[in-house]
C-alpha cells in the first residue's frame, strides 16, 4: 500500500460512537483529527483549525451536512469535503456531490475505502496547512479573526495564476502579503520582483518595467531587460499602481493581453510568462471616475481583490507585533529585548496608528534607540508618537463606551427606520418599545424618521 499524506482533518457527526471510531481510524493512520458534533461548531473552528479535509455527516440535528457543504463551498472553497450517509439517502448524497462534495461514503463506513478517499482529498486539496501556515507565519504576526479570514481568501488564490489587485491604507503591509502569496505559488522557486509605480517619472518607470536597448535614450549606455523579464516565470509586484501615468498604464494593458514586452527603442516583443501582483492606497473607484485610471486595465489587475485591513481594524495584533519588533531589534544589535512599562504599553495599545504596521514599527525602533535601561515608559512612548504619528498624537482607536452605545443605539434605529421607510409604529414594534420611548430615542438621537420616508 502506498503512503498517503498525513493531514488536518475535520470530522462533523452528532452520533459520539461513530466519531470515536473514525478517530481513532484516521488518527491510526497518522493523521491530525478535531471532531465535532454539529455543523455549526465545524464552522467556528474551521478558520483556526486550517482543516485540509472535512468528512460530514448527511443528516444532523440543526444545520445538516447539505446546509454545511454549501457554506463551506462558499467560504472556504480549496477545502475538499466528504459527506457520510445512510444507504437510504443515497439520492441525497448524489445532490451533495452536485453541490459540490468531492465524494461520498455509505454507512457503515469501511476503514480502507475511508482512508483511500481521504488520500484522495488531501491530494486534490492544494498547498498543504502546515505549509500555509510555515510560509505566512515567516512573515506576518496576527490572531486577528479579520486578517486570518484575509489570510485565507490569500491561500484560495495564491495557488491560482489569476492577476491580484491588493488594497489598503499605507503600511498595511501589502507587500509582505504579496511575497506571502509568491512564497505560497506554483511560481515560489522563480523570482519575486517588486517595483513602486509612484517613486520615479514615466520615462524612468517604462524603461524600469519593459527594460531599453543600447542608445534608447542618452543615459542608455547598455541594454536592460527590465523588470518583467527579470521576473520571468516568476510574480512582478507593482506598488502604488494607482499612482501609473495613464500613457504607461496603455503599454501595461497591452502586456498583460498580449503577454509579450518590447523594450524601449526595441523592434521587435519578447515573449513573458509572469505573474501580476499589484497594490494601492487609492481609491481606484475614484480614479475611475476621475478619467485618472483606465477601466480595463483595472478589470486586469483585478480579477481577484484582497483588501487589507488597518491596524486600527486588528488592535488585538498590537501587542503581539510590538513584542516581535523588540525581538528583532535584539536579535540584530546582539542585546537584550527591551520590555514595554505597563502605561506605556496601554499607551501603544489604545493608539489609533493612522501609519498602520509601518508606523508602529517606526516608534518602537526610535524608543529602543533612545532608551537607556531595559524597560521603554510611558514618556518615551509619547514622545515617539509626537515624531512618528499625525499632529493629534492623543487619538484613540478605542472609544469610551457611553460613545460606543450611542454610535449602537444610533445605528440600529437608522436600520430601523430604513426597513420601515420612516413608519415610526411599526419600528417602535420591531424594536419591541412603546411609541413614546421610541420617539424619545430618536430625539435624543437627533433623527428624523421623514428622511427615510419613501
Amino acid at each position: 500500500m502506498s503512503a498517503h499524506r498525513k493531514g488536518r482533518l475535520l470530522l462533523v457527526d452528532d452520533d459520539p460512537s461513530l466519531r470515536r471510531l473514525m478517530t481513532i481510524r484516521l488518527e491510526g493512520a497518522g493523521h491530525t483529527v478535531t471532531s465535532v458534533e454539529s455543523a455549526d461548531r465545524a464552522l467556528e473552528l474551521l478558520p483556526d483549525f486550517g482543516a485540509e479535509c472535512v468528512i460530514t455527516d448527511l443528516r444532523m440535528d440543526g444545520m445538516d451536512g447539505l446546509a454545511l457543504l454549501e457554506r463551506l463551498s462558499s467560504h472556504h472553497p480549496n477545502v475538499p469535503v466528504i459527506v457520510i450517509t445512510a444507504h437510504g439517502t443515497i439520492p441525497e448524497a448524489v445532490s451533495a456531490t452536485q453541490a459540490g462534495a468531492l465524494d461520498f461514503l455509505a454507512k457503515p463506513v469501511d476503514k480502507d475505502t475511508l482512508l483511500a478517499r481521504v488520500d484522495q482529498a488531501l491530494a486534490q486539496g492544494g498547498l498543504p496547512t502546515r505549509d500555509w501556515e510555515r510560509i505566512w507565519q515567516a512573515r506576518i504576526v496576527t490572531r486577528s479573526p479579520l486578517m486570518r479570514e484575509r489570510l485565507s481568501e490569500a491561500r484560495m488564490v495564491a495557488e491560482t495564476d489569476s492577476s491580484i489587485l491588493i488594497t489598503g491604507e499605507s503600511g498595511t503591509g501589502k507587500e509582505v502579503m504579496a511575497r506571502v502569496m509568491h512564497e505560497a505559488s506554483p511560481r515560489a522557486r522563480r523570482a519575486f520582483v517588486a517595483l513602486n509605480c509612484g517613486a520615479m517619472p514615466e520615462q524612468l518607470l517604462e524603461s524600469e518595467l519593459f527594460g531599453h536597448e543600447k542608445g534608447a535614450f542618452t543615459d542608455a549606455k547598455t541594454a536592460q531587460p527590465g523588470l518583467f523579464r527579470s521576473a520571468e516565470g516568476g510574480t512582478l509586484f507593482l506598488d502604488e499602481i494607482g499612482d501609473m501615468p495613464l500613457a504607461l498604464q496603455v503599454k501595461l494593458l497591452r502586456v498583460l493581453q498580449e503577454r509579450e514586452v518590447r523594450p524601449v527603442g526595441g523592434q521587435y516583443s519578447v515573449p513573458v510568462d509572469v505573474r501580476v501582483i499589484s497594490a494601492t492606497h487609492r481609491n481606484l473607484d475614484t480614479a475611475l471616475q476621475a478619467g485618472g485610471f483606465r477601466e480595463d486595465l483595472y478589470y486586469r489587475l483585478a480579477v481577484v481583490s484582497l483588501a487589507l485591513p488597518a491596524l486600527a481594524e486588528r488592535a488585538e495584533d498590537i501587542a503581539p507585533l510590538v513584542r516581535h519588533f523588540l525581538e528583532r531589534l535584539a536579535r540584530r544589535s546582539g542585546r537584550r529585548s527591551k520590555v514595554y512599562a505597563p502605561e506605556a504599553m496601554e499607551r501603544l495599545t489604545a493608539y489609533s496608528w493612522p501609519g498602520n504596521i509601518r508606523q508602529l514599527s517606526n516608534v518602537i525602533e526610535h524608543n529602543v534607540a533612545l532608551t537607556r535601561g531595559p524597560v521603554v515608559g510611558r514618556a518615551a512612548v509619547d514622545k515617539a508618537l509626537a515624531q512618528h504619528g499625525d499632529p493629534n498624537a492623543s487619538t484613540s482607536s478605542i472609544r469610551p463606551l457611553a460613545q460606543a452605545r450611542d454610535e449602537f443605539v444610533r445605528d440600529y434605529l437608522v436600520q430601523l427606520l430604513r426597513i420601515t421607510e420612516g413608519n415610526v409604529a411599526r419600528s417602535a414594534r420591531l424594536a419591541q418599545r412603546n411609541r413614546t420611548e421610541f420617539y424619545k430615542l430618536l430625539s435624543r438621537h437627533a433623527i428624523d424618521p421623514s428622511e427615510y420616508k419613501r
